[in-house]
Protein backbone atom coordinates (compact mmCIF):
# COMPACT_ATOMS: atom_id res chain seq x y z
CA UNK A 1 0.00 0.00 0.00
CA UNK A 2 1.18 3.63 -0.80
CA UNK A 3 -0.17 7.30 0.07
CA UNK A 4 0.33 9.46 -2.98
CA UNK A 5 -2.59 10.78 -2.87
CA UNK A 6 -5.77 11.94 -1.68
CA UNK A 7 -7.61 9.37 -4.37
CA UNK A 8 -5.80 6.92 -2.35
CA UNK A 9 -8.25 7.00 0.48
CA UNK A 10 -11.15 4.96 0.03
CA UNK A 11 -13.73 6.35 2.73
CA UNK A 12 -12.81 10.06 3.87
CA UNK A 13 -15.40 9.30 7.06
CA UNK A 14 -13.33 6.09 8.04
CA UNK A 15 -10.27 7.38 7.61
CA UNK A 16 -11.11 10.51 9.45
CA UNK A 17 -13.00 8.53 12.29
CA UNK A 18 -9.85 6.16 12.69
CA UNK A 19 -7.94 9.22 13.10
CA UNK A 20 -10.35 10.80 15.76
CA UNK A 21 -9.51 7.61 17.77
CA UNK A 22 -5.65 7.64 16.90
CA UNK A 23 -5.86 10.79 18.53
CA UNK A 24 -7.44 9.74 22.02
CA UNK A 25 -5.23 7.14 22.30
CA UNK A 26 -1.57 7.90 19.89
CA UNK A 27 0.12 4.78 21.63
CA UNK A 28 -2.08 2.45 21.91
CA UNK A 29 -0.28 0.60 18.44
CA UNK A 30 2.68 1.48 19.66
CA UNK A 31 4.12 -2.38 19.21
CA UNK A 32 2.87 -2.21 15.50
CA UNK A 33 5.92 -0.78 14.49
CA UNK A 34 8.43 -2.69 16.21
CA UNK A 35 11.44 -3.48 14.21
CA UNK A 36 10.36 -1.19 11.31
CA UNK A 37 12.03 1.79 10.13
CA UNK A 38 10.68 4.43 7.98
CA UNK A 39 13.18 6.71 5.98
CA UNK A 40 11.70 10.65 5.88
CA UNK A 41 13.78 11.70 2.77
CA UNK A 42 13.38 16.03 2.12
CA UNK A 43 14.42 17.62 -1.13
CA UNK A 44 12.60 20.87 0.04
CA UNK A 45 12.22 22.12 3.48
CA UNK A 46 9.69 21.52 6.36
CA UNK A 47 8.69 22.18 9.70
CA UNK A 48 5.53 20.80 10.17
CA UNK A 49 5.56 17.60 8.08
CA UNK A 50 8.94 16.48 9.60
CA UNK A 51 7.82 16.75 13.12
CA UNK A 52 4.91 15.70 12.15
CA UNK A 53 5.56 12.38 10.58
CA UNK A 54 8.47 11.32 12.80
CA UNK A 55 6.21 11.97 15.78
CA UNK A 56 3.20 9.52 13.99
CA UNK A 57 6.29 6.83 13.33
CA UNK A 58 7.67 7.22 16.80
CA UNK A 59 3.77 6.68 18.23
CA UNK A 60 4.13 3.45 16.28
CA UNK A 61 7.16 2.30 17.70
CA UNK A 62 8.86 2.43 14.56
CA UNK A 63 12.16 3.64 13.81
CA UNK A 64 13.18 7.22 11.82
CA UNK A 65 15.62 7.83 9.64
CA UNK A 66 15.78 11.30 8.01
CA UNK A 67 17.65 12.60 5.34
CA UNK A 68 18.08 16.39 3.66
CA UNK A 69 18.52 14.49 0.27
CA UNK A 70 18.94 18.19 -1.38
CA UNK A 71 22.03 19.13 0.64
CA UNK A 72 22.83 15.40 2.02
CA UNK A 73 22.24 12.89 -0.79
CA UNK A 74 23.78 12.72 -4.09
CA UNK A 75 22.32 14.69 -7.16
CA UNK A 76 20.06 11.88 -8.29
CA UNK A 77 19.12 11.24 -12.28
CA UNK A 78 15.50 10.05 -12.91
CA UNK A 79 15.41 9.84 -16.67
CA UNK A 80 16.00 6.35 -17.91
CA UNK A 81 18.74 5.83 -20.52
CA UNK A 82 20.83 9.22 -20.11
CA UNK A 83 24.26 9.02 -20.04
CA UNK A 84 25.05 10.54 -16.85
CA UNK A 85 28.09 12.69 -17.88
CA UNK A 86 27.26 15.62 -16.07
CA UNK A 87 26.13 16.80 -12.70
CA UNK A 88 23.72 13.76 -11.93
CA UNK A 89 26.23 11.31 -9.67
CA UNK A 90 23.53 8.90 -8.80
CA UNK A 91 20.33 7.01 -10.72
CA UNK A 92 17.26 6.15 -9.24
CA UNK A 93 17.05 2.97 -10.22
CA UNK A 94 20.21 2.52 -8.02
CA UNK A 95 18.85 4.48 -5.07
CA UNK A 96 15.72 3.83 -4.42
CA UNK A 97 16.78 0.07 -4.23
CA UNK A 98 19.35 0.74 -2.02
CA UNK A 99 16.87 2.89 0.31
CA UNK A 100 14.43 0.23 0.03
CA UNK A 101 17.47 -2.23 1.83
CA UNK A 102 17.16 0.40 4.70
CA UNK A 103 13.75 1.31 5.84
CA UNK A 104 10.39 -0.62 5.41
CA UNK A 105 8.68 2.66 4.29
CA UNK A 106 10.36 5.22 2.12
CA UNK A 107 7.94 8.46 2.93
CA UNK A 108 9.10 11.68 0.18
CA UNK A 109 8.72 15.50 0.08
CA UNK A 110 9.70 17.27 -3.09
CA UNK A 111 8.02 20.36 -4.42
CA UNK A 112 7.03 21.81 -7.99
CA UNK A 113 10.00 23.20 -9.85
CA UNK A 114 7.43 25.69 -11.37
CA UNK A 115 9.22 25.64 -14.40
CA UNK A 116 7.52 23.03 -16.84
CA UNK A 117 4.82 21.87 -16.41
CA UNK A 118 4.80 18.52 -17.95
CA UNK A 119 7.80 17.88 -15.40
CA UNK A 120 5.91 18.50 -12.34
CA UNK A 121 2.30 16.76 -13.26
CA UNK A 122 4.72 14.00 -14.33
CA UNK A 123 6.00 13.84 -10.75
CA UNK A 124 9.18 12.37 -11.58
CA UNK A 125 10.99 12.23 -7.70
CA UNK A 126 7.68 10.55 -6.34
CA UNK A 127 6.96 8.20 -9.21
CA UNK A 128 10.64 7.67 -9.46
CA UNK A 129 10.73 6.18 -5.87
CA UNK A 130 7.46 4.26 -6.42
CA UNK A 131 8.91 2.31 -9.48
CA UNK A 132 11.87 1.55 -7.99
CA UNK A 133 11.66 1.15 -4.68
CA UNK A 134 10.56 -2.57 -2.91
CA UNK A 135 8.38 -0.79 -0.03
CA UNK A 136 5.47 1.17 0.54
CA UNK A 137 5.81 4.81 -0.32
CA UNK A 138 4.37 8.10 1.68
CA UNK A 139 4.15 11.21 -0.30
CA UNK A 140 4.68 14.49 2.32
CA UNK A 141 4.24 16.80 -0.20
CA UNK A 142 4.99 16.39 -3.90
CA UNK A 143 4.82 18.84 -7.04
CA UNK A 144 0.78 18.52 -7.12
CA UNK A 145 -0.36 17.28 -4.11
CA UNK A 146 -0.10 17.25 -0.54
CA UNK A 147 -2.29 14.57 0.52
CA UNK A 148 -0.98 14.34 4.53
CA UNK A 149 -2.24 18.06 5.14
CA UNK A 150 -5.43 17.21 3.24
CA UNK A 151 -5.95 14.13 5.64
CA UNK A 152 -5.42 16.69 8.69
CA UNK A 153 -7.71 19.34 6.73
CA UNK A 154 -10.45 17.04 6.67
CA UNK A 155 -9.67 16.05 10.51
CA UNK A 156 -9.93 19.63 11.58
CA UNK A 157 -13.28 20.12 10.03
CA UNK A 158 -14.41 17.16 11.12
CA UNK A 159 -14.10 17.76 14.91
CA UNK A 160 -16.02 21.96 14.38
CA UNK A 161 -18.93 19.77 12.13
CA UNK A 162 -20.88 19.05 15.93
CA UNK A 163 -21.43 22.97 16.38
CA UNK A 164 -23.19 23.24 13.42
CA UNK A 165 -25.93 20.70 14.85
CA UNK A 166 -25.73 18.36 11.66
CA UNK A 167 -26.24 21.54 8.96
CA UNK A 168 -24.08 21.02 5.86
CA UNK A 169 -21.48 23.09 5.73
CA UNK A 170 -20.03 26.18 3.39
CA UNK A 171 -16.43 25.52 3.06
CA UNK A 172 -14.24 28.29 0.49
CA UNK A 173 -11.17 27.86 -0.12
CA UNK A 174 -9.51 31.31 -1.17
CA UNK A 175 -6.48 32.73 -2.69
CA UNK A 176 -4.48 35.28 -0.55
CA UNK A 177 -1.74 37.45 -1.97
CA UNK A 178 2.23 36.19 -1.46
CA UNK A 179 5.28 37.41 -2.75
CA UNK A 180 6.59 34.30 -4.10
CA UNK A 181 5.33 32.16 -6.60
CA UNK A 182 4.15 28.96 -4.55
CA UNK A 183 3.22 25.48 -5.50
CA UNK A 184 -0.41 24.59 -6.36
CA UNK A 185 -0.34 20.81 -4.19
CA UNK A 186 -1.85 21.84 -1.00
CA UNK A 187 -5.01 23.62 -2.66
CA UNK A 188 -5.35 20.75 -5.07
CA UNK A 189 -5.56 17.75 -2.29
CA UNK A 190 -7.72 20.20 -0.43
CA UNK A 191 -9.66 20.42 -3.21
CA UNK A 192 -9.53 16.64 -3.77
CA UNK A 193 -10.65 16.11 -0.09
CA UNK A 194 -13.41 18.31 -0.12
CA UNK A 195 -14.40 16.72 -3.64
CA UNK A 196 -15.12 13.72 -1.38
CA UNK A 197 -17.44 15.46 1.61
CA UNK A 198 -20.51 16.39 1.88
CA UNK A 199 -20.59 20.39 2.10
CA UNK A 200 -21.25 23.09 -0.29
CA UNK A 201 -17.44 23.95 -1.68
CA UNK A 202 -16.67 27.06 -3.15
CA UNK A 203 -13.25 28.11 -4.67
CA UNK A 204 -12.26 31.69 -5.26
CA UNK A 205 -9.59 33.52 -6.78
CA UNK A 206 -8.82 36.71 -8.85
CA UNK A 207 -9.64 35.61 -12.45
CA UNK A 208 -5.62 33.83 -13.86
CA UNK A 209 -5.42 32.03 -10.83
CA UNK A 210 -7.60 28.70 -11.84
CA UNK A 211 -6.31 25.17 -10.75
CA UNK A 212 -5.96 22.38 -12.49
CA UNK A 213 -9.29 21.91 -14.50
CA UNK A 214 -8.69 18.17 -14.52
CA UNK A 215 -8.66 18.79 -10.05
CA UNK A 216 -11.37 21.10 -10.20
CA UNK A 217 -13.65 19.48 -12.09
CA UNK A 218 -17.34 20.41 -11.21
CA UNK A 219 -16.22 22.35 -8.19
CA UNK A 220 -17.37 25.60 -7.74
CA UNK A 221 -15.52 28.64 -8.99
CA UNK A 222 -16.41 32.26 -8.04
CA UNK A 223 -14.15 35.24 -8.88
CA UNK A 224 -16.02 37.28 -6.44
CA UNK A 225 -14.10 36.92 -2.64
CA UNK A 226 -16.86 38.61 -0.97
CA UNK A 227 -19.49 36.57 -2.71
CA UNK A 228 -18.01 33.58 -1.72
CA UNK A 229 -17.34 34.15 1.83
CA UNK A 230 -21.10 34.70 2.42
CA UNK A 231 -22.73 32.58 4.75
CA UNK A 232 -19.59 30.46 5.20
CA UNK A 233 -18.57 28.06 7.67
CA UNK A 234 -14.98 27.34 7.22
CA UNK A 235 -12.18 29.62 5.24
CA UNK A 236 -9.36 28.17 4.00
CA UNK A 237 -6.56 30.11 2.64
CA UNK A 238 -3.66 29.67 0.59
CA UNK A 239 -1.77 31.11 -2.36
CA UNK A 240 -0.86 29.39 -5.63
CA UNK A 241 0.65 30.60 -8.74
CA UNK A 242 -1.02 30.50 -11.92
CA UNK A 243 -1.38 27.50 -13.98
CA UNK A 244 -2.61 28.72 -16.95
CA UNK A 245 0.57 30.84 -17.15
CA UNK A 246 2.80 28.33 -15.29
CA UNK A 247 4.54 29.27 -12.05
CA UNK A 248 4.19 33.12 -12.43
CA UNK A 249 2.41 35.55 -10.15
CA UNK A 250 0.28 37.84 -12.43
CA UNK A 251 -1.10 39.27 -9.17
CA UNK A 252 -0.35 40.20 -6.05
CA UNK A 253 -3.78 42.08 -5.09
CA UNK A 254 -3.47 43.04 -1.74
CA UNK A 255 -7.27 43.79 -1.75
CA UNK A 256 -7.96 39.82 -1.35
CA UNK A 257 -5.63 39.77 1.90
CA UNK A 258 -7.87 37.52 4.58
CA UNK A 259 -9.20 40.42 7.21
CA UNK A 260 -11.80 40.64 9.91
CA UNK A 261 -14.05 42.68 7.56
CA UNK A 262 -13.88 39.93 5.25
CA UNK A 263 -14.78 37.40 7.99
CA UNK A 264 -17.61 39.17 9.04
CA UNK A 265 -19.30 38.79 5.77
CA UNK A 266 -19.30 34.76 6.72
CA UNK A 267 -21.40 32.28 9.16
CA UNK A 268 -19.04 33.31 12.05
CA UNK A 269 -16.45 31.28 9.97
CA UNK A 270 -13.40 29.22 11.25
CA UNK A 271 -10.10 30.15 9.61
CA UNK A 272 -7.81 27.73 8.34
CA UNK A 273 -4.52 27.98 6.60
CA UNK A 274 -1.46 24.46 6.39
CA UNK A 275 1.04 27.19 7.41
CA UNK A 276 3.71 28.81 7.30
CA UNK A 277 2.10 31.63 6.94
CA UNK A 278 3.02 35.27 5.51
CA UNK A 279 1.43 37.68 8.42
CA UNK A 280 -0.36 40.92 7.12
CA UNK A 281 0.65 39.45 3.48
CA UNK A 282 -2.29 36.28 3.46
CA UNK A 283 -4.15 37.09 6.63
CA UNK A 284 -4.01 39.78 8.93
CA UNK A 285 -2.95 39.38 12.59
CA UNK A 286 -6.38 39.83 14.11
CA UNK A 287 -7.82 37.19 11.95
CA UNK A 288 -4.74 34.94 12.58
CA UNK A 289 -4.50 35.20 16.34
CA UNK A 290 -8.22 35.71 16.53
CA UNK A 291 -10.88 33.14 18.00
CA UNK A 292 -11.88 31.73 14.74
CA UNK A 293 -8.33 30.76 14.05
CA UNK A 294 -8.20 26.67 13.72
CA UNK A 295 -4.16 26.86 12.02
CA UNK A 296 -2.80 25.57 15.38
CA UNK A 297 -5.28 22.71 15.58
CA UNK A 298 -5.02 21.87 12.15
CA UNK A 299 -0.67 21.57 12.80
CA UNK A 300 -1.50 19.23 16.05
CA UNK A 301 -3.56 17.21 13.60
CA UNK A 302 -0.86 16.84 11.57
CA UNK A 303 0.90 13.92 13.54
CA UNK A 304 -2.89 12.00 14.03
CA UNK A 305 -3.25 12.07 9.79
CA UNK A 306 0.56 10.57 9.27
CA UNK A 307 -0.05 8.29 11.84
CA UNK A 308 -3.83 6.72 10.47
CA UNK A 309 -1.45 6.35 7.05
CA UNK A 310 1.00 4.63 8.75
CA UNK A 311 -0.92 2.38 10.54
CA UNK A 312 -2.52 1.21 7.76
CA UNK A 313 0.23 0.59 5.54
CA UNK A 314 1.77 -1.43 8.45
CA UNK A 315 -1.46 -3.40 9.15
CA UNK A 316 -1.01 -4.31 5.39
CA UNK A 317 2.34 -5.59 5.46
Amino acid sequence: MNYMSVKDIDSIDTWVNEARIIKKHPLEHKKLGADKTIGLLFFNPSLRTRLSTQKAAQNLGMNTMVMNFDKEGWALEFEDGTRMDQGKSEHIKEAAQVISQFCDIIAIRAFAGLQDKEADKAELVLNGFKKYATVPIVNMESSVGHPLQALADAITLDEQLVALQGRKPKVVLSWAPHPKALPHAVANSFVEMMQKQDADFVITHPEGYDLDPEIVGKSTVEYDQKKAFKEADFIYTKNWSSFENYGQVVSQDGSWTIDQEKMDLTNNAKFMHCLPVRRNVVVTDEVLDGGQSLVIEQANNRTYAAQTVLKKILDNM
